[in-house]
């Protein structure tokens, strides 16, 4: 203390405060009033003060009870943030907010966080650092710190690297699994390793990330399933086959009885390193595990996936209007556990090769074994064809996603851009039937429809040459605002009216 106070001493006067700040906030007393005053005449100064000066002040503020003053001391210097409850808190809000912009710089956000932090507001501590981030503010070691601080004491210490990892900042990263080992309270365990190791991939560090894999393989002692699934995901990631093949046998011998994610994982990660013979491998090792054929099941009755039929159209009865194929889809076939999911990614992997006769023999395939098509099955064929430009099987498609997603109490509804391609698709076929169709179906899953779909239908039924007297009255009720050109269309349209 002796040394801190001939620093005082030593001090320039121009830069920094005459005095102690100790002595110039307290010179006239410790009553609230007198306080506030000495700190806004402080603060007004622009002058200086050192750190452990402020915090030597706020300390006897907080115990004074002098929450505001000290919080304007604080946010000032970027110091630390000591408010106990609820009241001193609302008072740094308000206090933040009534700050000019020009005053809202990385050390009053950085303060403000410390704040929430210190209370436990996690929330509101991950919403002010998106909004740092979005201002491109650097975080300071309080920051870190006060991060580390929140995270600890919620039992979620693996969320800090990746709250950095939102900001790009490696450094920070590396420096929060240092405290980690350092800090007694809190042991890195295989999540740890994990976060780090897919901060590193998304970085593109993948000599690092290897690093962190082998720790985090060091750390899965108790042969956690879940481990073993980000293994080969994140191995995947840095283009390591051996390795993903390596962890896969680790995990059938460790964990025998593992389950249809595992396998739905391991087909998702060869497919995307383009080994379509392991894949297939897995999924039919997954066949053979977890579907079991029936013993009545004959050699007339038997399909694979080389010899099903490799069409599939709007024409095909089977698929177009669920008719059952006789002597083929029977219940002895049918099995009550069969995950479609994987069924998906093996389809989805065919047809990123290529290979739509088989990803659709698939698809019959599972629907013939049990499985219950989902709106994620035609979605994927749906992908397919619009990127092949075939526009009357893509609308089908999608017809067929969104009636399976609503029959199973779940929603789907197309992506906005593919709203909009089908609708061109009606306009320059003039389809208004087709178009009228769509637009029903879409009403049950998707409430307001907007421009988007109005605006086309109309140019459908102008194209077509059709009449709709009652158009404007319908935009009215769906609340549907159009341009000036499609409100001119109307006219033509609605001649009748």
């Amino acid at each position: 203390m002796a040394t801190r106070v001939k620093d005082v001493a030593r001090r320039s006067t121009k830069k920094y405060v005459e005095e102690a700040l100790y002595q110039r906030l307290f010179r006239k007393g410790s009553a609230p009033q007198a306080v506030r005053e000495e700190v806004d005449g402080f603060l007004d100064s622009r002058k200086r003060a050192f750190k452990w000066e402020v915090g030597v002040c706020v300390r006897r503020m907080r115990r004074q009870e002098l929450y505001r003053p000290a919080l304007k001391s604080v946010i000032k210097q970027s110091a630390w943030i000591l408010l106990p409850n609820q009241e001193a808190l609302l008072a740094a809000e308000k206090y933040f907010l009534d700050l000019p912009e020009t005053s809202k710089t990385h050390l009053t956000y950085g303060a403000l966080l410390n704040c929430y932090c210190r209370e436990q507001l996690t929330e509101k501590a991950e919403a002010l650092m998106q909004k740092m981030k979005e201002l491109n503010f650097a975080f300071t070691a309080m920051s870190y710190n006060s991060l580390m601080s929140l995270y600890t004491k919620i039992n979620q210490p693996e969320k800090v690297p990746r709250a950095l990892a939102a900001r790009e900042d490696i450094p920070g990263v590396e420096r929060v699994i240092e405290e980690m080992k350092r800090d007694g309270r809190v042991t890195p365990d295989w999540t740890t390793y994990s976060n780090l190791a897919s901060i590193y991939v998304d970085a593109g560090l993948f000599e690092k990330a290897e690093g962190a894999l082998k720790e985090l393989e060091k750390r899965n002692t108790s042969n956690d399933l879940e481990a073993y699934q980000f293994l080969i995901t994140l191995y995947g990631r840095t283009q390591k086959l051996v390795e993903v093949h390596r962890v896969w046998r680790s995990l059938k011998r460790n964990c025998p009885r593992n389950a249809n994610m595992s396998y739905l994982n391991m087909i998702q990660v060869l497919a995307n390193l383009k080994d379509l013979p392991a894949a297939e491998a897995c999924f039919k090792e997954w066949e053979a595990r977890h579907i079991h054929p029936p013993n009545n099941k004959t050699k007339d009755s038997a399909v694979t996936m080389e010899t099903e039929s490799s069409t599939d159209s709007p024409n095909n009865q089977t698929d177009a209007k669920g008719t059952k194929d006789k002597g083929m889809e029977t219940q002895d076939l049918k099995h009550p556990k069969y995950d479609i999911r994987v069924a998906n990614a093996m389809i989805k992997a065919y047809i990123a090769e290529g290979m739509l006769d088989k990803a659709i023999a698939l698809k019959k395939r599972a629907k013939m074994r049990g499985g219950r098509l989902n709106a994620k099955t035609w979605e994927i064929f749906m992908e397919h064809y619009l990127k092949e430009g075939d526009l009357k099987m893509a609308h089908w498609c999608a017809d067929r996603a969104i009636k399976k997603g609503h029959s199973n109490g779940r929603i789907w509804v197309p992506p906005r851009e593919v709203t909009e391609r089908l609708m061109v698709y009606f306009e320059l076929n003039k389809d208004v039937d087709g178009a009228e169709k769509f637009v029903e179906t879409l009403k049950k899953v998707q409430k307001d429809l907007g421009s988007l779909v109005f605006e086309p239908l109309i140019r459908t039924y102008a194209s077509a040459g059709k009449k709709f007297p009652g158009m404007r009255h319908r935009l009215k009720i769906e609340n549907v605002e159009v341009s000036e050109e499609i409100d001119s269309l109307l006219d033509s349209i609605c001649m009748d009216e």
